[in-house]
């Protein structure tokens, strides 16, 4: 009896020991760099937005924020690499919306429950982009030619993620069929459909400079209304098809983090968000900023998981 209670002293000795040095090293966090794992390849949409938000980041918070590019598996690769890290506060993941996707695809067991959720920090509405070398330049003229040779015309998308969602979504209530092709995020996509090797795919309003160069076409947009930079674009609600369809994104850390790491990086994230500088990097990426705090990002998220679990379900791509 007499071990087995100096053995639970020393055990709360340990412990109290452990609490009292861990508590300073909370306060005076971050003393060092600290990690931001994208899971997509450099010169993705992905990368083009978080960049900019870790410039603003490091400022509010004190310490450089290095971005980590871990791409492969439609980012399953660099959302395990986070999950798995050190719940201390010094690794970021830069999640979106893929991560319920792939995960009721059943290409991953990891769930957004396996982080924890800092801020959202922005919106991107996808647009329906098609090559130049295509027959058609709107909505009627692809319309059209899908019902004349359905599961014939290509469409690049990272396979269990939105660019796939997307127009998997257009498939659906236009009661048509495209043929699928695998690429590793957006930079490969768009090379791909430059070169002529796809029809379509998923993009956003950074190709617009490629638009008006004649090296893509927008189609339509899955916004609520048109969008003034690209005014001529319409919306696919316009086109009959109800889908409004953005991509959005988020800072998340892995699940223990220390709560007074979380507060300092929740104050950090919103002053972040809220730079001008900040705002004008998004516009340049046709995105809006769409900031939540900790809280209510953790709420949004909850409505995204059920939402996605409708939409896999509803599209027959559920697993789990």
């Amino acid at each position: 009896m007499r071990r087995i209670l100096a053995a639970v002293l020393a055990a709360g000795l340990i412990a109290g020991m452990t609490t009292s040095m861990t508590a300073p090293a909370q306060a005076q966090y971050p003393d060092r760099p600290i990690k931001m794992v994208v899971p997509w390849p450099a010169g993705g949409d992905t990368d083009n937005i978080f960049r900019p938000f870790a410039v603003e980041l490091q400022k509010a918070i004190g310490q450089p924020v290095v971005v980590a590019n871990v791409g492969g598996a439609s980012g399953t690769v660099g959302e395990r690499e986070a999950k798995n890290a050190p719940a201390d506060g010094y690794t970021l993941f830069a999640g979106h919306d893929y991560m319920h996707l792939v995960f009721y695809a059943g290409m991953t067991d990891i769930s957004y429950k396996d982080f924890e959720p800092i801020c959202l920090i922005s919106a991107t509405p996808s647009v329906l982009t098609a090559s130049p070398k295509t027959p058609w330049t709107d909505w009627k003229g692809l319309l059209e030619d899908a019902k004349k040779r359905p599961g014939q015309i290509t469409v690049g998308a990272t396979l269990g993620s939105t660019s796939h969602i997307f127009p998997a979504l257009i498939e659906k209530a236009a009661g048509i069929k495209f043929k699928f092709v695998s690429y590793e995020g957006l930079a490969t996509r768009m090379n791909a459909i430059l070169g002529g090797h796809i029809d379509l795919t998923d993009s956003n309003l950074t190709q617009k400079g490629k638009v008006d160069a004649g090296l893509l076409k927008f189609i339509a947009i899955a916004s609520e209304k048109r969008n003034s930079e690209m005014p001529t674009v319409p919306t696919l609600k316009e086109l009959g098809l109800d889908i409004v369809f953005q991509v959005v994104r988020g800072i998340m850390v892995p699940k223990g983090a220390p709560a007074p790491v979380k507060a300092k990086l929740n104050d950090a994230c919103g002053k972040a968000a809220n730079q001008p500088s900040f705002a004008e990097a998004m516009k340049l990426q046709g995105t809006t900023v769409a900031y939540l705090d900790a809280a209510r990002y953790a709420k949004f998220l909850d409505k995204m998981d059920a939402d996605s679990k409708v939409v896999m379900t509803d599209l027959g791509l559920i697993k789990k």
